[in-house]
């Protein structure tokens, strides 16, 4: 499904389907304009663009096109912020002889096949549709690969978290076992319409087709009107603390694997699935909870400082 083009064709279609661009002209001086310098590097209006699809999140990529190209517009100068931080990231790696393999590529892609169920062929046609070459898709996660794998090594590997730390945080802190439980849930959302039997009997539907054996997540993303729609449902984990007194109610008569008939809440109806959920058993547990915040904490900080010490070290020159 993907076919070969040449350069400027292929920037010509890009700016056409994608970002609503009609001459080739302007499409040529558009894609060549340099947007800012990195040391030696170059980040172009093309390549601000191409990273700011890739790293859209599901709720981005399910917008309107005129919306997206709005949302991008509107946050160019933070998107391009990032993509010099992930320049940076790579030259850092590329000095310390770390890199991914096509090996390691191929098992990402397996991977990523694997969770949303998808053949070679559906995967080919997905990255098509969202405008990149499998070579294009291939090099953005091998990027992504190397920047873990530097990011791992010189601030990951180095951050620790003492038990006396974990102490003191647990005493200062008594509602956390509350707030480290939750659930892990898909969902199927339909919005609220004006005819509410009609959505309740189209609800119920769907919830019957589940029942009869049809897998959940195909059925989301066919019928589905959330942004999760595209990741079969996946919301992922919750915390209690952050449900609604709908979603708790139910959930609380729900085991791991069930399905919930269909139910309302403010916005539209949902039918939802418990994939698993999290309660806290015991004071190892909950210490292990803390543990991890508190790296994820200590992370976080050393991570910026890093990324800091890069920009002062490096010319960097924004150019909009």
């Amino acid at each position: 499904m993907i076919k070969k083009y040449s350069l400027l064709f292929t920037a010509y279609c890009l700016l056409l389907t994608v970002f609503g661009y009609t001459t080739v002209a302007n499409s040529a001086i558009l894609l060549d304009k340099v947007m800012a310098i990195v040391n030696k590097e170059v980040i172009t209006w093309s390549d601000l663009y191409k990273a700011m699809e890739f790293e859209a999140t599901d709720e981005i990529k399910a917008m309107k096109d005129e919306d997206r190209r709005r949302f991008f517009k509107e946050n160019e100068s933070m998107f391009l912020e990032s993509l010099i931080d992930m320049r940076l990231q790579l030259q850092e790696a590329a000095k310390a002889g770390v890199s991914a393999s096509d090996e390691d590529v191929n098992r990402a892609i397996e991977n990523i096949r694997k969770k949303y169920s998808m053949t070679d062929e559906v995967f080919k046609d997905a990255i098509a549709k969202e405008g990149f070459t499998l070579a294009e898709y291939r090099k953005k996660l091998s990027e992504q690969i190397t920047i873990s794998r530097i990011v791992e090594q010189d601030v990951k590997s180095k951050v620790l978290v003492t038990e006396g730390e974990i102490d003191k945080y647990i005493a200062g802190h008594k509602e956390l076992e509350k707030e480290s439980e939750g659930f892990n849930i898909s969902h199927i959302f339909f919005k609220k319409t004006d005819d509410k039997r009609q959505l309740e009997e189209k609800a119920m539907e769907i919830y019957k087709k589940i029942k009869a054996g049809e897998n959940f997540s195909d059925l989301a993303k066919q019928y589905s009107e959330d942004a999760s729609a595209r990741s079969g449902g996946e919301l992922g984990f919750i915390r209690k603390s952050d449900m609604s007194v709908d979603f708790l109610n139910v959930l609380s008569k729900m085991k791991i694997g069930d399905v919930s008939e269909p139910f309302w809440s403010g916005n539209g109806i949902h039918i939802i699935r418990l994939n698993d959920k999290k309660e806290v058993k015991s004071l190892q547990e909950l210490r292990e909870i803390v543990r991890q915040k508190l790296l994820d904490e200590k992370f976080n900080r050393e991570y910026k400082n890093w990324i800091k010490g890069l920009r002062e070290r490096a010319y960097v020159e924004i150019k909009i």
